[in-house]
């Protein structure tokens, strides 16, 4: 078995899984007791889909089309950046000037 896909989490992965089932393609959810350990908060990166070895390329073209990512003309498009990445890194930073700013006072 491979992994087809990384989930953010476990209800993405299980859309992706129905997807698949529904081309005719069986895949295995993982990661489900991962997630509890981080309490009630979503755990994220913890669960994946994974398909036979002999699924896995259709399983890809097929999640690619899910996501947006291939044209019918079979050219790829990028997708679309995720704004939340892009504010959780600000937001890194301007803790980490913060952070700066209070070793260089004292």
């Amino acid at each position: 078995m491979q992994i087809a896909y990384n989930a953010r989490d476990l209800t993405e992965a299980h859309i992706i899984a129905g997807l698949l089932g529904a081309h005719g393609i069986d895949s295995h959810v993982g990661g489900h007791y991962l997630q509890g350990g981080l309490g009630e908060i979503g755990a994220a990166g913890f669960t994946n889909v994974q398909v036979d070895d002999q699924d896995y390329l259709e399983a890809r073209r097929l999640i690619a089309e899910y996501e947006g990512t291939a044209t019918n003309d079979g050219r790829r498009i990028p997708p679309a950046d995720d704004s939340g990445e892009f504010y959780a890194r600000w937001f890194l930073m301007l803790m980490l000037a913060v952070a700066l700013g209070f070793v260089l006072v004292l």
